[in-house]
This record gives structure tokens, C-alpha cells and sequence, in this order.
């Protein structure tokens, strides 16, 4: 079975989008949500792409960008099943932290959103680095990727709280 690639074509008898073959080596469902987070709009007459992550940015400063965080985070706990290093973890974990941290910047961040594909790039590693066979990750490999999330969390909370506070000196309540 051909696993997904980065592109997406429609069949004209069909509303679902068919995922053209490329050999990969990773989830089907990991690249799926790759795609729809960075790639499943395109921007007519040209070869640009786009995702949900920067509309929900840009329509929900930091919560949106908190939001989907969350999903690159979940890309990165599910590859840990393929044997992946604990370097490339730790790139693909820094590849989320920059993007929640740049993209968390209104306007210009959702400009970087744009062009900046955290979890295309951490596909691409998966691809890159899997060995092919499933596994069990060790505990010292959870272990690693918890202090990272943490960080990450840490990091996610932090901004949230920021937005709030900054919400707050202009008198704007949520609740």
C-alpha cells in the first residue's frame, strides 16, 4: 500500500481528496494531519501553500497558535514509535517550539506560518530517520521526550498567560 506524499490530487468522481503515491516510510494518518495543519490550501496561479495553522493564528491569537501546537506536538509523540534518534526528536521538537514562538508573533507570525512547515519538516525527518520497523521506545527515549514537551508546555503556557496579561491591561474580559 502506498503510503501518502505531500500531495493531494481529486478524483472527478469523488469529493474526498486522493493521496498520489510516493513511498514513506511513516503514518498515513501522521501525514494527513501534517497536511492539513500545513498544506491544504493553495494559493491560485502559484505553487504556494498554506494550512489551517495560519488561519487559526491569525483568527485566535495564541489560543490558535496553542491549538496547534498541540497537533505538531501529537506528530512528534507518535514518532516515536519508528526508532527515531533522540537528536532528531530534539530538532523535531525545536521545530514546533520556533514555530509556536515565532508564529505567536500577531501578524508577522502568521506571515512566518505562511512559509515555516514544522510539521512538513518533521515529517520529512521522520521519513529521513525511521528505520522502517516499529518499536517500542525505551524509557530513557520517553524520558527525553517529556523534559522536551515540557519545555514545550512550559513555553505554550507562558505565551497564553502573556496574551492574557496583556488583554487584561486594555480592560478586555473573556469571561
Amino acid at each position: 500500500m502506498a503510503l501518502p506524499s505531500r500531495r493531494l490530487r481529486r478524483r472527478s468522481n469523488e469529493s474526498e481528496p486522493v493521496i498520489e503515491a510516493k513511498a514513506r516510510s511513516v503514518d498515513p494518518g501522521l501525514a494527513r494531519l501534517s497536511y492539513y495543519l500545513d498544506q491544504v490550501f493553495r494559493v491560485p496561479g502559484t505553487t504556494w501553500r498554506f494550512g489551517i495553522e495560519p488561519i487559526l493564528g491569525f483568527l485566535l491569537p495564541g489560543a490558535g497558535d496553542a491549538i496547534t501546537t498541540i497537533m505538531s506536538a501529537y506528530i512528534v509523540v507518535a514518532s516515536m514509535r519508528f526508532g527515531l534518534p533522540k537528536i532528531v526528536i530534539g530538532r523535531m521538537v525545536f521545530n514546533v517550539a520556533a514555530d509556536y514562538l515565532l508564529g505567536s508573533i500577531p501578524l508577522v507570525g502568521d506571515l512566518f506560518d505562511f512559509a515555516f512547515k514544522a510539521n512538513q519538516k518533521n515529517l520529512d525527518l521522520l521519513d529521513q530517520y525511521a528505520t522502517g520497523e516499529r518499536r517500542h521506545a525505551s524509557l530513557g527515549d520517553w524520558a527525553w521526550l517529556v523534559i522536551l514537551l515540557a519545555l514545550l508546555g512550559a513555553i505554550v503556557v507562558g505565551g497564553v498567560i502573556l496574551v492574557l496579561s496583556v488583554l487584561a491591561q486594555f480592560n478586555f474580559r473573556l469571561f
